[in-house]
């Protein structure tokens, strides 16, 4: 390696944690952010910056562009496919994605923000992460959004009404909802019937996988129907009464649930699915795909 080379990648490596945090922010993935950088560094090391005065501001415009055109071929990948294609609402997951790693990109951020950035359009998004989260000048990101210095200024304005309004909004709504789900598991814990009926839709219902029924589902909740579904309040209750013990709070993909957890890894994922604050489905996953792609985030008890 040159003397110039080490010096860039000497240069590149002390940018690197912010970097890494604006490709986090804007990408919401780790795998992903990993790749903007990589790519980040390549034109980095192709590129001729003698007369670069603010080489860290150089390397924020790169990469924040490679992270906008990531999110808009995300967007593409979403539109090509068709509406009923399973792969639809996967198509952002990067291959080979660990759930562990979204769960610290998640805790690092806040579980909420990332769901509500993933709502807002490639340059919106940019916009608003770029001048609100690192402070970027808005001449810097009207020449990575291809816009005037005052509609970069108005994508960060429309991202940071939407962020704001819906985290509001959101906000009192999950925290109901993670409450419920804290209540659930502690009356299914001590096998308190009548609270878990109270929790319970009339309708709701508990269905599992069948990697969940493999791993010995029937055998642990009694009941060969967990396949094809329990129905009803009562049942759902008597079934759950007394169990669920080991099953921890957590965020799956944004939203309250619950894991069970063995040897440090996440085997089954309770989904929990509410309306009008009563618990109207409960789905047992332990399909190893099912849990690679989600985005889980684990809580304090």
């Amino acid at each position: 390696m040159t003397e110039n080379a080490e010096w860039l990648a000497d240069r590149f490596e002390a940018a690197r944690p912010r970097l890494r945090r604006i490709a986090h922010r804007i990408l919401g993935s780790a795998a992903e952010s990993e790749d903007a950088l990589q790519d980040g560094w390549l034109r980095l090391s192709r590129a001729d910056v003698a007369n670069v005065t603010n080489l860290e501001g150089w390397l924020t415009t790169v990469v924040a562009r490679v992270c906008l055109d990531a999110l808009k071929f995300r967007k593409s990948r979403r539109e090509e496919l068709t509406p009923d294609d399973p792969r639809r609402d996967i198509a952002a997951i990067a291959p080979g994605e660990r759930p562990e790693e979204e769960a610290i990109l998640a805790d690092s951020i806040g579980v909420a923000i990332l769901i509500l950035l993933d709502t807002l359009p490639p340059a919106e998004r940019v916009a608003f992460v770029l001048h609100d989260m690192f402070d970027v000048p808005f001449d810097d990101i009207a020449a990575i959004v291809g816009r005037t210095s005052e509609a970069a200024r108005q994508l960060a304005s429309r991202g940071r009404r939407k962020v704001r309004g819906a985290s509001a909004a959101a906000d009192s709504v999950t925290q109901r909802h993670d409450e419920l789900v804290r209540a659930f598991l502690a009356a299914s814990r001590t096998g308190n019937f009548s609270s878990l009926l109270a929790l319970l839709d009339p309708g709701a219902t508990l269905r599992a996988d069948a990697a969940a029924v493999a791993m010995g589902g029937a055998a642990y909740w009694e009941t060969d129907r967990l396949e094809t579904g329990i129905k009803g309040a009562p049942a759902v209750a008597r079934t759950f009464a007394g169990r669920a013990r080991a099953a921890q709070p957590a965020f799956i993909d944004g939203k309250p649930g619950a894991v069970w957890m063995h040897a440090g890894e996440v085997r089954v994922i309770f989904h929990f699915h509410m309306k009008d604050d009563r618990i109207t489905a409960i789905d047992l996953i332990a399909g190893p795909d099912a849990i690679a792609q989600a985005v889980i985030a684990q809580t304090a008890g």
